[in-house]
């Protein structure tokens, strides 16, 4: 017994010790090249003229918004609202051009981060300003910026009345497998490896029935496996290569009540780039650990750089998302931060 318990000691140490000179031998990436930080802005009040409030006709909740912003224009003295709807095959950058095109100053998103997103697609870089009204399951860039996820006359009040304020967005440039390119906008998050793994390989059945906790059951299906590949050049530096499973790039950092790049800030004119390395379910425990409790001390399995362009090029290919959304396997990418390039109004 008593010998057992020796040997049992003996590899658990050992497989320690092994752990451990592996996650200290991860390499970090050399960060020379710091972008300067902006200041951010104060958000300026101003009066909406004409609404249009683009629904996504599969959430609930949408009759509940449409009313709500109808009473909020109506006390407001405005015009009823043109209200739109997404359709499977245009998420709602169609619906926000209609709205530009008839002289809306506000467009208020009725529908989760897929909506939000490319509503904003259609609106950074104009004049106009986004309103959100969450019906999603992961309600990203609300979450962020504290919009009411249960409040639906509060997050329509703000979407019509509140002030104005300018947040940056990301823009990421996908180099598909089959040689073709595409560019997207981003607000959140965007990222190549295992969280995008994750995303495209999500239960969509159990997501309707539990929600963002189906993320969770695709996470640890996803937690065995290699690291792989890449070589990333930030700010225009030379490139680096490293193994890695996921490299994140956070235009704000909070995830389901995870604060996951606390650095990360929506209009500082800089994205954070986040380099995830574990080798093990250990590695990615320890991850969790650090995020779930905010542990301020750096772990060789993370890594945090910010960034306002980057390169990136995928040794095999690699799959990729963008605010949750899986957006296929990419040999390679590119993502610029567009400072304060998009208006929103917030309660």
């Amino acid at each position: 017994m008593q010998r057992n318990r020796l040997i049992a000691l003996a590899t658990a140490g050992a497989a320690g010790a092994a752990a451990t000179l592996s996650w200290l031998s991860v390499r970090r990436l050399v960060d020379r090249n710091r972008p300067e930080v902006l200041t951010p802005k104060v958000g300026i009040t101003t009066s909406a003229r004409k609404i249009a409030l683009v629904l996504n006709p599969t959430k609930s909740g949408t009759e509940q918004a449409a009313s709500a912003v109808e009473h909020v224009c109506a006390e407001a003295g405005l015009a009823a609202p043109m209200v739109l709807e997404t359709e499977p095959d245009d998420p709602g950058q169609g619906a926000a051009r209609r709205a530009l095109d008839a002289g809306c100053d506000v467009v208020i998103a009725a529908g989760g981060d897929g909506t939000v997103r490319a509503v904003a697609e259609v609106l950074r870089g104009t004049e106009a300003s986004l309103g959100l009204i969450p019906l999603g399951t992961g309600n990203l860039l609300a979450r962020n910026v504290d919009v009411p996820l249960d409040d639906i006359a509060t997050a329509a009040f703000g979407a019509v009345r509140g002030p104005v304020r300018s947040i940056d967005t990301g823009s990421i440039r996908l180099e598909h497998v089959d040689g073709s390119e595409s560019e997207h906008a981003f607000l959140v998050i965007a990222g190549v490896g295992s969280d995008a793994d994750v995303m495209d390989d999500t239960n969509e059945e159990l997501k309707a029935k539990v929600g963002w906790l189906a993320y969770s059951e695709a996470g640890f299906r996803h937690l065995p496996g290699k690291r792989k590949k890449i070589s990333i050049a930030l700010d225009g530096g030379s490139e680096q290569t490293r193994s890695v499973r996921s490299v994140l790039f956070a235009n704000c950092g909070k995830l389901q009540g995870l604060d996951l790049v606390p650095e990360a800030k929506i209009d500082d004119g800089v994205l954070d780039v986040v380099v995830l390395s574990p080798r093990s379910a250990a590695g990615w425990g320890w991850i969790f650990l650090k995020t779930a409790f905010r542990a301020r001390g750096a772990i060789p399995v993370m890594g945090f750089y910010p960034s306002a362009s980057l390169s990136l090029r995928c040794h095999e290919p690699m799959n990729t998302q963008i605010d949750g959304d899986a957006t296929g396997l990419v040999n390679g990418l590119r993502v610029d931060v567009k400072p304060a390039s998009l208006k929103i109004r917030l309660a």
